[in-house]
């Protein structure tokens, strides 16, 4: 038996084998879920190739999280899926205009692209989460990805404020869904070598910091650990967590100087 036996789970943002989602949407499986996963544009085709390694095959969603007339229609595209109800929802979505949002330009950032990233990256967890809501079952859990926003980082930027809004929202989500069951939680990993982490201009700087500071060390291509998180909070063994971020990171946000 898998601890998700008997669970359906939406993982968004699926794009390679070296994406966290690929690795939730995998070891999801093998827990026991049945499992579909989304993506949109030009990434869709990517999306379509790479899990024709997962065993089954999962249903594949065309589905823009700020678009509202594909959120609107997501539980029709569950049901086509073959789900009769969402137990689970993966957020794994983020983005931030690299040539204006991130590696240093801070303080020049245009509105348009702040507003952007925010809508991507934060405002999404609930659109995507109310979306869902009506197929939820009574435990639902609701898991989003970011990287510990309550600190500041290099080149991280506006990123950094719309995973600090993702962080937060994720807090007003367990506030006003517990009562209906629905628990919403955050895994914040440390960098890893996927194609998000390369979009950021500078984002090398970070593997110093985790080669001298994790002591539980850092692999920089192993997405399991999160994933492995991701999923542990899906399952029934957190029934009581919510409105929490779980570290997934080394060890590092624990360390001083």
């Amino acid at each position: 038996m898998g601890i998700l036996d008997g669970k359906s789970v939406l993982v968004t943002g699926v794009t390679h084998k070296t994406s966290i989602a690929y690795n939730v949407a995998r070891i999801a499986q093998e827990q026991g879920a049945q499992v579909a996963v989304s993506n949109f544009g030009r990434a869709l085709s990517l999306t379509n190739r790479v899990v024709q390694a997962l065993d089954p095959v999962p249903a594949v969603l065309d589905l823009d999280v700020t678009n509202a007339e594909q959120l609107a229609q997501v539980p029709d595209m569950l049901r086509a899926a073959g789900f009769t109800k969402v137990d689970g929802v993966v957020h794994s979505v983020a983005f931030a205009n690299p040539e204006t949002a991130l590696g240093g330009k801070f303080l020049t950032t245009p509105w348009e692209d702040v507003a952007t990233a925010l809508h991507v990256s934060s405002y999404s967890l609930v659109s995507l989460a109310m979306a869902c809501k009506p197929m939820f079952s009574e435990e639902a859990s609701v898991v989003g990805l970011t990287f510990d926003a309550t600190v500041s980082w290099p080149t991280y930027d506006w990123m950094g404020v719309s995973k600090a809004a993702l962080e937060s929202a994720s807090r007003y989500l367990a506030r006003y869904l517990g009562a209906e069951g629905v628990r919403s939680n955050i895994v914040a990993a440390g960098p890893l070598d996927t194609i998000a982490k390369k979009a950021i201009p500078g984002s090398t700087t970070f593997n110093d910091v985790w080669d001298e500071r994790a002591p539980l060390g850092w692999d920089l291509t192993d997405t399991e650990p999160t994933a492995k998180a991701v999923v542990a909070l899906l399952s029934d063994w957190f029934p009581k967590t919510t409105g929490e971020m779980i570290h997934v990171d080394g060890g590092v946000h624990s360390m001083g100087a």
